[in-house]
């Protein structure tokens, strides 16, 4: 039944061009660090894993031994933000793009994957820390070794994890992927899968596929998506912990996501499908348990609701995008995830703005600049001095509304000069366009000005 499930979903195109073969000297190396195991019975898992994956193509694989305990791999507890920090500590300071770690329960391997960006705007890859890949603890061992099947599915779970930092890479990263669901269509036994953890199984080839076709726009391959993870629901009472159920329903909330994005019919049909499964996952996930993966979701169903604002104008949408941004906001701090928080405060700034505009409200306007200045604590004159002017500009345009509507002069006198702020960096980068408009903007502002002081 795996064979033929396989081949239907993944058999290519009788079309499909041959592809160039790239020499040694021009592959991009993706780099993959494995963390020595959590393993009582055998110390050298980490090693032989490390060794099985040292010839697979695009990957440039290591092995670690930490210098601290790995007893937090059991993902109980406050356990697992010692996880979080121990690996976003190593992936800093190896500039790895992938951590494998390894946790034995009972006669298996329980391997999960992280990437320092996980719990951010990642765009092209949806493999979360909480995702699981089971390998038989005896098979990792120089005598027996893994079958070929579960390494096409290993290697292609730790590619589809990498988050690519250039087109180059992303192209690279599909090619890889395509030839590994190739090979994986032509899987003869189910066996060399491990049928007693289905759901892992289908869960692992939807990332992988999804992986490649998100962004497609084909409604063949979200179907095909779709039933590989919808499978691994039905296998649920194989599954071994709820956190990985909810790892399952946040896949079907990103694919419903991309979606919702990318496919010009049914959207409608996406964005609930896709509300309806990211709140499944967080029934999961708990905001004092997981806080991460649940902020996470709330980022997501933020921009969900924005997308739908933008297609439908429906404005419940567009506050539903505000809330789901504030309760993101209360998870990310400053403190931890300096640059996300300048993302999500950035986001927070341009949502009010809008919120503000079609509301006509004075005091959205004021948390709307509040949340832009709060983007500044990153965004800094002195660091990125054009980005930072682009950001005083909106405020003051956002005190220009305030002005208008409340017929405030101190308002405007504050866009006039955060306008002027702006315009001294665009004038001095020489950046002609961005100063004509600011140039435009302030003799606006300044026409609105003396029309209240002509009324007084």
């Amino acid at each position: 039944m795996i064979k033929q499930f396989l081949r239907h979903f993944f058999s290519p195109s009788k079309a499909t061009p041959k592809v160039a073969s790239i020499s040694p000297a021009a592959e991009i190396k993706f780099k993959i660090i494995v963390i020595d195991f959590h393993d009582n019975s055998s110390s050298s898992g980490a090693q032989n894993l490390t060794s099985v994956l040292s010839g697979q193509q695009g990957l440039d694989i290591s092995c670690m031994t930490p210098d601290f305990d790995l007893s937090f791999l059991n993902f109980e507890s406050r356990n697992f933000f010692d996880l979080i920090e121990h690996g976003q500590n190593i992936l800093q300071q190896t500039k790895a793009d992938v951590l494998i770690w390894g946790y034995r329960q009972d006669e298996y391997i329980r391997l999960n994957f992280q990437t320092a960006d996980q719990y951010q705007d990642t765009e092209d890859s949806f493999v979360g820390l909480l995702d699981c890949m089971y390998v038989p603890a005896s098979d990792l061992n120089k005598d027996k070794g893994l079958s070929p099947a579960l390494i096409d599915l290993l290697v292609g779970t730790i590619i589809a994890a990498v988050n690519c930092n250039n087109n180059e890479a992303r192209i690279y990263k599909k090619f890889l992927l395509k030839k590994i669901i190739h090979r994986l269509s032509q899987i003869d036994s189910a066996k060399s899968l491990g049928l007693e953890h289905m759901p892992y199984i289908m869960n692992q080839l939807g990332l992988i596929y999804m992986s490649v076709a998100a962004a497609n726009g084909n409604e063949t391959d979200f179907k095909t998506i779709s039933n590989l993870f919808e499978t691994a629901l039905k296998y649920q009472k194989q599954i071994l912990e709820p956190t990985h159920l909810g790892s399952i329903y946040l896949h079907l909330g990103q694919l419903n996501d991309c979606a919702s994005v990318y496919m010009s019919k049914h959207l409608s049909f996406y964005f609930r499908s896709a509300i309806y499964n990211y709140q499944m996952a967080q029934k999961y996930f708990g905001k004092y348990s997981y806080p991460y993966d649940y902020g996470h979701i709330c980022y997501k169903l933020s921009g969900l609701y924005y997308n739908y604002w933008k297609q439908t104008e429906d404005l419940q949408a567009l506050r539903d995008s505000v809330s789901q941004l504030r309760e993101c906001e209360k998870i990310f701090s400053q403190a931890q995830f300096p640059e996300f928080w300048g993302h999500i405060e950035g986001n927070l700034g341009y949502l009010l703005h809008n919120l503000a505009r079609i509301t006509q409200s004075v005091e959205i306007c004021r948390i709307a600049v509040n949340a832009y200045k709060n983007e500044q604590k990153i965004i800094t004159e002195k660091r990125q001095p054009l980005f930072w002017a682009q950001i005083q500009q909106k405020i003051a345009e956002i005190y220009y509304l305030e002005g208008k509507l409340s017929n405030n002069p101190e308002a405007l006198e504050e866009a006039l000069s955060c306008f002027h702020d702006a315009l001294y960096i665009f004038e001095n980068a020489k950046k002609e366009n961005a100063s004509v408009q600011v140039h435009n903007l302030i003799a606006k502002t300044r026409q609105l000005l003396g029309e209240f002081k002509t009324d007084e």
